[in-house]
């Protein structure tokens, strides 16, 4: 499969078979995000891989807070989204937050090098560390799609985050900026429809 391919192949998936992806294929899909650009040239990344499943259980339910259709559909419409795809997108994601993650063949948790405060930046560059981190992480997705392998990626919300730094012992001075759910999934899975984009719309030759 070439990386067309592989990119064109990868999409969001939450309902995952319950089953072990090997060390060996989570290695070989680390080793293609630390091929990512780096804004420093030194690739500050860590992952942390978790295993056990009493402590994946235990962080998921310290970090992250289970919401049914309905408190979605609240979640949604406090946010005033009106387009139908994206709400569709939403209503089916939120109440699958707590089930992927502890059903997930894999969870990875990415962690970077920022040298100044991440939530507090001066400048865009002082964003330059959580940019080359994210193009790690697309690395990974791709990688994935192209040994079958899917899932998604879930940004913590602030307090979590600090929680989960504890909790796995990350070291001061290093950021968490998602956790990376990957796995097979179940049969007749289905990503919700995804917005069609005209691209020959987006493309602005010399200005737009």
């Amino acid at each position: 499969m070439n990386v067309y391919e592989a990119m064109a192949k990868r999409k969001t998936i939450r309902d995952f078979k319950q089953i072990e992806i090997g060390a060996d294929v989570v290695r070989k899909l680390i080793e293609a995000g630390i091929t990512a650009p780096s804004h420093n040239h030194l690739r500050e990344w860590h992952f942390i891989v978790l295993r056990d499943g009493s402590k994946r259980k235990e962080l998921i339910e310290h970090t992250v807070e289970l919401r049914d259709k309905d408190a979605a559909a609240e979640i949604v419409d406090a946010w005033g989204l009106t387009d139908e795809q994206q709400r569709e997108m939403y209503l089916d994601a939120i109440p699958k937050q707590v089930s992927m993650l502890l059903e997930a063949g894999c969870l990875i948790v990415p962690c970077f090098r920022q040298r100044v405060p991440l939530l507090r930046p001066e400048t865009l560059s002082s964003l330059n560390a959580l940019a080359s981190m994210w193009c790690c992480v697309e690395n990974i997705l791709v990688a994935a799609a192209a040994e079958g392998i899917f899932g998604v990626t879930r940004i913590p919300f602030e307090d979590e985050r600090e929680t989960m730094k504890r909790f796995l012992g990350v070291p001061e001075g290093y950021e968490i900026p998602c956790t990376i759910a990957l796995g097979y999934p179940k049969p007749a899975t289905e990503r919700t429809a995804q917005k069609e984009i005209p691209v020959d719309e987006r493309i602005h030759v010399d200005g737009w």
